[in-house]
């Protein structure tokens, strides 16, 4: 391996395929031989393969049976299909859980599972180790420098936590590396509280409904232990690979919105991010949806600022929800033209062909049981193949953003476990999206950032309800508003440090002269309740409407910030519930409570224009999205509309059409790309 060097992906076609299984086809070449076919009729240029085959490629420990797989591989490359081809490390074979049980995992409550199921494999486990680099190196060795090989696809989903001995002891050596003393922990832990002291770091045992679970700090560093945990595997999984001979580079399909890994940390590690996006379109309007997975895939896009892959997506409908709906005519070309607006390189599924059995085989497939292509499913399928290969030339563009939105992972987890005015729900992701969806409104590029982000291309960010303050972190809100940037602080914010202890001497700590505010209560509302927010008549950003709030409204003191608006009812009537402050070059904007999402709007078309942020369109209609992506040589701007009525969009001067209609009007669930070339 040559240390930790970075191989990019890059690739000349914007990838359209996804998760193939000819393992289980293999005794009918028939099949074989037509999904090829198929393939190309729909468009398909790429396959993902060998995702979960390890029983087959070693059915008996230390027997490699590799040449199907070599032939499948000359097959797609034949026929011009490239392929990511896949560590198999998410199910190992029955064999080896039989032969090495300490493979298998731990739970919360200590007991060791069974065999069955994926990812229930414990990460630290040597056998376990040696056996996914074995297996790693030898496809690595095989398969490396294959011409169809364009990338690896390094397990699936990986997620889960092991509480094995193994663990424990890994966590402990984790916690003294970290710490360097049981003091030291104990006072960053605030252990004296139910005198919980730990005496060395043998004592500490990892979070349990059986045993220690209130401990807020315990509970953050075990959550950080497992995401390390899980990143020094993928580590040990790239190193076979590079030890095996290949520098393609390697990816990790990571999950929406998955609370059990803090997906920033992976950032250096991956090649390039892909993750899977399995939304329930039809539950809720498609507006309301398209906002909910827009903001996942530019968190995606955001953790290391450049083109991802979409992974997985169901072609029709998937298995696995509590309801599990078709996706109606059109929404399969909008969702998957939503990825590559938002920064995506790829349209993949799961899955190409459907099994016949086991717990998927009613999971949608381009290729159904009945195996033919006269489906609605495959028509549509090769209708985004089409749209793919008519914007083709985006591969490989950028988004620049002047906003962004801060959602922090570990933010997420200690307001989860707070213990605090709401325990039912502190509305954290909803406060973001809330935010986020004002400015995706306004038709403006959006990163959604965690605190390690670097802040310099930002005209205004948004971090709501920022409850932890990682060090150093309020150090550099304070430099990017001295410098000229616009904070949008909330309720809720900047009270504890990075473990979990709260701050002395009043909140939001070390920026209490930044906002010029200081928190002195909060008051938590039930479901039923609401106060309103009434808009000061001399407030500068000529707010007129009063707005509603729920769930927590803050209370606080004014230093010398300028009040905007003030709450109308309770026992709080008239104190602030937006405040801004100037400072240094920059504003701050503190909001006290949780806003309506109609205050948001009002709010971000204002400020947005105070600071000169706009929209390349003068006006976005209610339910569509305008995003934009940009090459040395050309501007793309991708134009959806998820409103259920036909909206007008005119095309701004300058821009071509490159994709979509010609006219105005969009249907509901169309987009149209537009294009201008760069001046060089």
């Amino acid at each position: 391996m040559k240390g930790d060097k970075h191989m990019d992906f890059t690739t000349t076609k914007l990838l359209h395929g996804g998760d193939y299984n000819p393992e289980q086809w293999l005794d009918s070449p028939e099949i074989l031989k037509k999904d090829i076919e198929y393939f190309k009729k729909a468009k398909i240029n790429e396959v993902s393969m060998g995702i979960f085959s390890w029983a087959v490629l070693e059915p008996e420990e230390g027997r490699y049976e590799f040449d199907w797989m070599e032939k499948l591989l000359d097959l797609m490359q034949e026929n011009e299909i490239s392929v990511l081809l896949a560590t198999p490390s998410g199910a190992r074979p029955k064999w080896m859980a039989d032969k090495y049980p300490e493979v298998l995992r731990v739970d919360e409550n200590r007991n060791r599972i069974f065999f069955g199921e994926r990812h229930n494999h414990c990460y630290t486990s040597p056998v376990y180790r040696e056996k996914v680099y074995q297996m790693n190196y030898e496809l690595a060795k095989r398969f490396g420098h294959h011409p169809a090989v364009i990338g690896w696809h390094l397990s699936n989903e990986y997620g889960g936590e092991c509480h094995c001995p193994l663990c424990q002891e890994k966590f402990r050596e984790w916690l003294e590396a970290k710490y360097e003393t049981i003091e030291n922990l104990n006072d960053r832990w605030c252990t004296t509280f139910w005198s919980h002291k730990y005496g060395s770091f043998s004592e500490i045992e990892s979070p349990s409904p059986r045993g220690e679970n209130a401990l807020h700090a315990l509970t953050l560093d075990w959550k950080r232990f497992v995401t390390d945990r899980t990143i020094d595997f993928i580590r040990t999984e790239e190193k076979a690979i590079r030890e095996g001979g290949s520098e393609l580079p390697i990816t990790v399909n990571l999950m929406y919105d998955y609370e059990g890994l803090d997906y920033k940390k992976m950032k250096d590690v991956l090649d390039i991010v892909s993750w899977d996006n399995y939304p329930s379109w039809h539950k809720k309007e498609e507006k309301i949806t398209a906002v909910d997975v827009g903001m996942q895939h530019d968190l995606m896009r955001s953790i290391k600022k450049a083109p991802f892959l979409l992974m997985e997506s169901c072609p029709s409908a998937t298995n696995w929800k509590p309801i599990n709906k078709l996706k109606k005519p059109g929404m399969l070309l909008a969702s998957s033209l939503q990825a590559v607006a938002h920064g995506a390189d790829s349209v993949l599924y799961f899955q190409m062909r459907q099994s016949r059995g086991a717990s998927e085989k009613f999971h949608g497939a381009v290729i159904d049981h009945y195996g033919g292509c006269d489906t609605r499913v495959f028509r549509e399928v090769t209708e985004v193949g089409e749209a793919l290969e008519q914007i083709q030339e985006t591969v490989g563009s950028v988004m620049h953003a002047q906003t962004a939105v801060l959602y922090d992972r570990e933010n997420d987890w200690v307001i989860k476990d707070i213990q605090g005015p709401r325990n039912e729900d502190m509305h954290y992701k909803d406060c973001v999206q809330k935010q986020y969806q004002s400015l995706r409104e306004l038709g403006l590029n959006v990163d959604v950032i965690a605190m390690e982000h670097e802040l310099d291309d930002y005209k205004v960010l948004a971090a709501p309800m920022a409850y932890l303050m990682k060090d150093g972190y309020e150090d550099r809100l304070r430099k990017y508003v001295e410098a000229g940037g616009t904070l949008v602080m909330t309720y809720w914010s900047d009270m504890v440090d990075e473990t979990d202890r709260c701050f002395l001497g009043g909140t939001p700590h070390a920026l209490m002269d930044v906002c010029g505010i200081r928190t002195e209560e909060i008051d938590a509302l039930y479901d039923w309740e609401e106060n309103f927010a009434i808009p000061d008549p001399d407030n500068h950003l000529g707010i007129r409407n009063s707005y509603k709030c729920k769930n927590l409204c803050e209370l606080v003191r004014v230093s010398d910030a300028e009040v905007l608006m003030r709450y109308g009812e309770d026992f709080y009537q008239g104190y602030p519930v937006l405040t801004h402050h100037a400072y240094g070059k920059g504003h701050v904007y503190y909001v006290c409570a949780d806003m309506e999402s109609d205050f948001y709007r009002d709010f971000y078309t204002r400020i947005t224009k105070e600071v000169g942020v706009k929209s390349v369109l003068e006006s976005v209609p209610e339910g569509v999205s305008v995003t934009v992506r940009e090459n040395e040589t050309a501007e793309y701007v991708f134009i959806q509309n998820y409103a259920r009525e036909a909206q007008a969009v005119a095309t701004p001067n300058g821009y071509e059409v490159l994709y979509g209609a010609q006219g105005e009007i969009l249907q509901p669930l169309q987009t149209k790309v537009l294009k201008k070339a760069k001046e060089i």
